[in-house]
């Protein structure tokens, strides 16, 4: 294709050939060949990439940290915006302890950035993942059950919409799309910065604790009713892990953040069984988010799928522990949730899952050759699984179809945000995510 000239455009623009072209066109979930890449450096700068790509009819993606699984921070022959500029991190104190965070930061930077004033933020599970889309969809974070979802926290945003217009979105400014950013993800305009009310945290105790897959169902059991009885302080996931090799056969892993004074508060989590290994150790918050290898693997898109369950019946737990090991190369995981994040009323925000016990997710690993072989196993465990389940997180989505959408978006929820795009964003420009339809209520 032909490139349009762009003199309109001040951010640095980087086209196929250009050194940065390679890096900045993958993502997590895919390749894309995008005609350009804009990287901006402020909320004027990603205003004129949006006019600019109305204007040329362009399919707009943005990019935070290119960890959506789906691919969506990048795509063919459009035009990205890449925030990854816009990473800053600037502690205001006061009495709410507000932070202002730049949406391409990544949140092992703002981890390390507020550990020295002693305030956290949960977010991820991950240093790399980016503050923009994590943010936007709901942040399903380490200390979940003690301080809620990440999206709990802001009070504030700048956003350039689909005009080009940049507004901020507060309680009393752009009340309606405040409510729709928390949770309806990047489809009402670009965050460019968040303003959030971070927690008082220091250090926190993890833990890892390993068992035999021999004792899946008894282990799965034991965990669900500890975490039933545990106090907020204590988030934790249960993960039943695949044999990678004659050396490492299939495991359930336990793993627990206890957010607060009482070390011991993990201890019942280390006898549920005949424990293979086990691992305590307090340490500063910002450790806690595992560091990833830099940059995408050409070859590999790992396949994510999730839904919530508002309890964690026996029931659920034979069905995975009678399936899983049908499905080769593949991690389950559920990550124990209410606290904090079930007492926010549900309209609160577009994040509409507040009464879920778990969220349950499977993730098949490697590359799509990996993945033809255990696909009718792992349909045939969702199959299995769709009576105890409902629901599902935007964020944990590799090719999210029309179920998964409404799933995300119950119909009162996906309603209300169609109303706000028919307002923000009519035309549908920002597309390129878990999309709401503009048209699609009425």
């Amino acid at each position: 294709m032909t490139l349009a000239y762009a003199p309109s455009l001040t951010g640095e623009i980087v086209l196929p050939g250009d050194d940065a072209y390679e890096t900045l066109r993958r993502t997590s979930g895919g390749t894309g060949s995008p005609a350009y890449i804009v990287r901006c450096r402020d909320a004027e700068e990603v205003a004129q990439a949006v006019r600019f790509a109305t204007e040329e009819g362009l399919t707009l993606s943005v990019r935070s940290g290119g960890h959506h699984g789906a691919g969506f921070g990048t795509n063919d022959g459009g035009l990205v915006i890449d925030l990854g500029l816009i990473d800053g991190v600037e502690v205001f104190g006061g009495l709410d302890d507000i932070v202002r965070i730049g949406a391409g930061a990544r949140w092992g930077e703002v981890a390390r950035a507020l550990a020295p004033y002693g305030l956290a933020v949960s977010s991820g599970d991950t240093a790399a993942v980016g503050v923009g889309g994590l943010m936007l969809g709901g942040g399903i974070g380490w200390m979940v059950r003690k301080h809620g979802l990440a999206l709990d926290h802001l009070v504030a945003a700048e956003v350039v919409t689909a005009d080009g217009r940049i507004v901020r979105a507060s309680a009393t400014e752009h009340p309606d799309l405040f409510w729709a950013i928390r949770g309806g993800g990047g489809n009402f305009g670009v965050v460019t910065t968040f303003e959030v009310a971070a927690t008082r945290e220091r250090e926190v105790t993890f833990a890892r604790i390993v068992y035999p897959a021999s004792q899946a169902a008894r282990v799965l059991r034991g965990w669900r009713d500890v975490m039933r009885s545990a106090g907020d302080e204590l988030t934790s996931t249960a993960q039943l892990s695949p044999a990678s090799g004659d050396d490492a056969p299939p495991t359930v892993v336990i793993t627990a953040c206890q957010a607060g004074g009482d070390h011991d508060a993990v201890e019942p989590l280390t006898r549920l069984g005949d424990a293979l290994s086990v691992d305590v150790a307090v340490q500063p918050y910002a450790d806690l988010l595992v560091e990833t290898p830099p940059g995408p693997r050409p070859a590999w898109h790992a396949q994510l799928r999730n839904r919530f369950a508002r309890s964690c019946t026996d029931e659920l737990i034979d069905t995975l522990v009678s399936h899983v090991g049908g499905v080769p190369m593949t991690v389950v995981e559920l990550r124990a949730l209410g606290g904090a994040m079930g007492r926010v009323p549900a309209g609160a925000t577009a994040f509409a899952h507040r009464d879920a016990e778990v969220l349950l997710t499977t993730v098949v690993l490697g590359g799509q050759a990996e993945h033809a072989p255990v696909r009718e196993n792992l349909e045939a465990l969702w199959r299995g699984l769709a009576p105890h389940t409902g629901g599902a997180y935007g964020n944990f989505l590799s090719e999210p179809s029309k179920d998964d959408v409404a799933a995300v978006y119950p119909a009162r929820t996906r309603e209300r945000l169609a109303a706000v795009k028919r307002l923000y964003d009519p035309a549908n420009l920002f597309d390129q995510n878990i999309n709401v339809d503009p048209e699609g209520s009425r």
